[in-house]
């Protein structure tokens, strides 16, 4: 045994094991069934659910057919009525039961959650208990405040909800909390992987009196998962990765159903100068080797500044090679075991490829021994197109490249398909908040990473998804509003080129398209006829134009709410002084007066400061998407045009506008009041056309940030489904809006209309 001295110059640790037993005895020869209407079904297939760490199996679960899919579903549909109806304070109740019985077996599911997940048992017993517990508590709260906080909302009804390997009591959390204070009930289906405390908390739920039919939850594979995305459930809810989203976006494209991804990511690690750079070491270890790397949101690309780089890298190399990897239970470990061995062959697979490419591999030792365990690793001497720095590895994999301006570490953080989190590293606050504002990224956490709260958004951006969880806003993912009432809409009829009633006037008008401010010719050179006019027929490089225009007028989105609101404003001026110029007259004043309702709102919609349990101010800032394309409804074509754009605009976005078919001429007017409104170019765009055509176009274009679509159900479905290839968000409403009354005015378009980007600024000492 070495002597106190040689221990602190070793720094090394003896062992320190927890004890399995109370996971042992809790497992002892269990067959795991289905939970399904508040009991525990009897098991037909089932499959093995082993130990990462050492290969051996733990119990056997059941494997979900498409049948127990639904017989879940039946339950949860019967219980939906009743759970809804009770007061929020008594759901509250619910979960605040649900909250201490597991505060009172956190020990339980620690041990139980390191043994099915591999990850270390200070982890699971530090981090991921006491939030999942968190979270129950905090929605306790959130059920009771339901009535004041959401008015005139309702939960959706029955949630599919499908979590992830990497944390699966914590995700089990962020769903099923959130949905049950709403008023839903839910059928969750836990990963295959790592089912078991799932099923531990379904027993919480029956000793917590939770009515039966609230809560089920189906084990097994992607067919499971398959079965409850197809079943007839009214929401939606996936963690996992950006292959199986797009799946599911999809698959649930047309259906009505409401849908949240929080997908995969390849999240920057920006060290600046300036830094702390030994806490930026140990910001690394947070980032990328916590949970052994199987965190979406980690930090898997260090970009650091280029006089600090070799410093930095030394003390990082210094450091990795420090790290403890080995047994999930002893609590000196910093790495445990990858949750299974296809994982560990896929992150051995892409680091192969990486090298292959140019990468320089350095490596801390490799266990030896049974279970999937893997060391740490840094990939340096890379280039940004290497395979290690485009795609997710979801290990204890991170790539290194130097920076050496602001500008240039923006550049490269923000070169990836994916927007979940960024991480930044300075001791200048003024360059942390200007660069957090610039990095595309659901989450920035400064001088810090890898914090979660329940009261803290967290979502992503681009292909990370879309949805928040967390917070009031991770609340209004599982609720809805009855605003679109009116009959479903039809399709406009077939365009054609022939005239069809003469217009009357002597001198004919011209009307053409309106891209980055100016009016502009088809590309096609080619119109369509409606009532009294010849409308220009825009198509996809109409609309590539539009979006390429929309992209030159950023500084917009710069702009304060407050000279937005002075520009919205002046165009309500505007077309109440040539109100007699347009048509339909009875929508003119409506139209003016939206004009003005939404210029109100352009400097009051604001983002909040969230209280978490750290010492951080947490900022929930609300930012434009970019570039929306909208999709105007057919009815009220200017008043229609104005409730849809207006609210766009007035948050910062650029708009690529598609009027009504049959009636696109007040639209196409609206170009004289935009141009002496001071509405720079390019913040509106109108390309007129075959509506069902450009939006497709508009769904699969990868520079269209989002898109809301006011058109025939199956113009909607073409939407959703042509925009899982980039995993836009699209509001498809395929009902007619009151747009005269409260409906045409609602907090849904501005809460559309904006991503919320959680900033977390520490303070203290």
């Amino acid at each position: 045994m070495p002597t106190v001295t040689e221990a602190l110059q070793m720094m090394d640790y003896g062992p320190a094991p927890e004890s399995a037993s109370i996971a042992q005895d809790w497992l002892k020869d269990r067959s795991f069934g289905h939970f399904i209407n508040g009991a525990f079904i009897k098991p037909g297939e089932t499959f093995a659910v082993t130990n990462p760490a050492t290969g051996g199996e733990l119990a056997h679960v059941a494997q979900g057919s498409a049948e127990d899919v639904a017989d879940a579903v039946k339950a949860a549909r019967g219980a939906a009525k009743g759970w809804a109806k009770l007061s929020g304070g008594q759901r509250a109740r619910h979960l605040y039961a649900l909250a201490r019985l597991m505060q009172k077996r956190e020990r339980l599911f620690a041990v139980l959650e390191s043994l099915d997940n591999g990850k270390p048992i200070r982890e699971s017993r530090d981090i991921d208990v006491p939030l999942a517990v968190r979270h129950f508590y905090h929605h306790a709260g959130w059920a009771e405040l339901l009535a004041d906080e959401f008015p005139g909302m309702r939960p959706h009804g029955v949630c599919g909800q499908i979590i992830p390997w990497n944390f699966p009591l914590l995700m089990l959390a962020w769903k099923v909390a959130p949905a049950l204070a709403a008023g839903n009930t839910v059928v969750l289906k836990p990963a295959e992987y790592t089912p078991l405390t799932a099923l531990l908390f379904a027993e919480l739920c029956i000793e917590a009196g939770l009515p039966k039919g609230v809560v089920n939850i189906v084990t097994g594979d992607g067919r499971t998962g398959a079965a409850l995305v197809e079943a007839e459930v009214d929401k939606i809810a996936f963690t996992g990765s950006t292959e199986v989203g797009r799946l599911i976006r999809q698959a649930t494209a047309g259906t009505g159903k409401a849908l949240t991804l929080e997908l995969g990511g390849k999240s920057p690690f920006i060290v600046f100068a300036e830094a702390d750079l030994d806490a930026a070491v140990e910001g690394v270890v947070d980032a990328i080797w916590f949970n052994q790397g199987e965190v979406c949101c980690a930090g898997s690309r260090i970009l650091v500044q280029e006089q600090v780089a070799e410093t930095f890298t030394n003390r990082l190399k210094a450091r990795m090679a420090k790290l403890r990897v080995g047994d999930p239970l002893d609590k000196s470990t910093d790495i445990g075991a990858v949750v299974h061995t296809t994982q560990l062959e896929r992150i051995r697979g892409l680091v192969d490829q990486a090298v292959q490419q140019g990468a320089v591999l350095h490596q801390a030792p490799v266990p030896n021994g049974p279970g999937s365990f893997c060391a740490p690793m840094l990939l340096t001497d890379l280039g940004a197109a290497n395979i290690a720095n485009t795609e997710e590895i979801f290990g204890p994999v991170v790539t290194l490249m130097t920076f050496r301006t602001p500008g240039e570490a923006v550049e490269l953080a923000n070169n990836t398909r994916y927007g979940l989190a960024a991480s930044l590293w300075t001791e200048n606050l003024t360059t942390a908040l200007d660069i957090a504002s610039q990095v595309k990224a659901g989450v920035v956490w400064i001088n810090g990473t890898n914090m979660f709260d329940a009261n803290a958004p967290f979502g992503g951006m681009r292909e990370s998804g879309f949805g928040r969880e967390g917070a009031r806003e991770g609340m209004l993912a599982y609720l809805t509003s009855d605003e679109a009432t009116g009959k479903e809409r039809k399709a406009p009829a077939p365009l054609s080129a022939l005239p069809a009633s003469a217009s009357g006037d002597a001198v004919d008008r011209t009307r053409k398209l309106y891209i980055g401010g100016a009016q502009k010719r088809p590309d096609g050179g080619y119109s369509y006829a409606v009532d009294g006019a010849q409308i220009p027929l825009g198509g996809r490089k109409d609309i590539r134009n539009a979006v390429e225009a929309a992209h030159k007028a950023s500084g917009w989105s710069r702009v304060t709410g407050h000279n937005r609101a002075q520009v919205l404003y002046f165009l309500a001026e505007n077309l109440n002084a040539r109100a007699r110029d347009f048509a339909p007259k009875d929508e003119v004043a409506q139209a003016v007066e939206r004009a003005f309702y939404w210029a109100a709102w352009a400097d009051k919609y604001d983002g909040k400061v969230h209280s978490t349990t750290g010492p951080n101010v947490t900022l929930a800032i609300k930012e434009p998407f970019g570039v929306m394309g909208v999709i105007c409804p057919e009815e009220a074509p200017l008043l229609g045009f104005v409730s849809t754009v207006l609210p766009a605009i007035a948050m910062g976005n650029r708009v690529v506008a598609v009027p009504s078919q049959a009636n696109p001429v007040p639209a196409l007017d609206l170009y004289q009041v935009l141009d002496t409104s001071d509405v720079p170019g390019g913040v509106v765009n109108i390309v007129t056309g075959p509506r069902a055509e450009l939006t497709d176009t508009l769904a699969k274009h990868d520079d269209v940030a989002a898109l809301w679509v006011f058109a025939d159900a199956e113009t909607c479905l073409s939407a959703e489904r042509h925009s899982a290839g980039n995993l836009k968000p699209v509001w498809a409403e395929s009902r007619a809006r009151d747009w005269s009354g409260p409906a045409g005015q609602s907090r849904d378009f501005l809460r559309r209309a904006v991503q919320v980007k959680t900033v977390w600024v520490p303070y203290g000492a």
